[in-house]
Parts: structure tokens; sequence; C-alpha cells
């Protein structure tokens, strides 16, 4: 009976060892899918931040594109007045040739009929 018992004791010892062996696996398992899920979010945060970052970028060009503009707008608000200014000047000294060329006229009118 002695024999009976230490056997089933170093059975009994080595079905604990593989149950810690199995519990073992299981764990590293459990591990290895925490770290590939952390490093899979990992570099889910790096794209987000990379996008973010790009974002920024391209909100800034916008930003200084924009400034660019209203730069150029401002521009041709003073040339489109210039302008205005010179064809007003333009229509004075088109009504004062006007003016001069019926003087003209009538200067040869006169001339002509006194030479008659």
């Amino acid at each position: 009976a002695g024999r009976g018992e230490v056997r089933w004791d170093k059975m009994a010892a080595g079905g604990a060892s593989d149950a810690q062996a199995r519990f073992g696996h299981s764990v590293k398992g459990l591990l290895t899918e925490k770290v590939t899920s952390c490093g899979t979010d990992v570099i889910a945060l790096t794209k987000q931040v990379l996008k973010g970052s790009r974002s920024a970028e391209l909100l800034g060009q916008a930003a200084r594109n924009m400034v660019m503009q209203e730069d150029a707008i401002l521009h041709s608000e003073d040339s489109l007045r210039k302008m205005a200014i010179i064809t007003t000047h333009l229509q004075y000294q088109q009504e004062a040739i006007q003016k001069n060329v019926e003087q003209s006229s009538n200067l040869q009118d006169q001339l002509r009929h006194l030479l008659r």
C-alpha cells in the first residue's frame, strides 16, 4: 500500500505541474494577445497624431493663402479706384476735345463765309 501511495503522490505532483504548464501557456497566450493589441493601438494612435499634425499644417497653409488672397483683393480694390479716377479724367478730356472740334468746325464755317 505504501508504494501505491507514493505513485499517487508522484502522479498528483506530475498532474499539478502539467496544470501549471498549461496555465503558464495560457497566460503567455493572453499576454501575447494583449501586447499585440497594445501595439496595434499604438500604431493607430501614431497614425491619428500624424494625421492631426498634417491637418494643422494644411490649416496653416490655408491661412497663409487666405492672407495672400486678402492682400491681392486689397491691391485690386486700390487699382480699381485708380482706374475709376483715370476714367473720369479721360471723360473730361474727351469732352474738352469734343468742344474744341465743334469750335474748330464753327471757325472753319466762319472763315469760309468770310472768304466768299
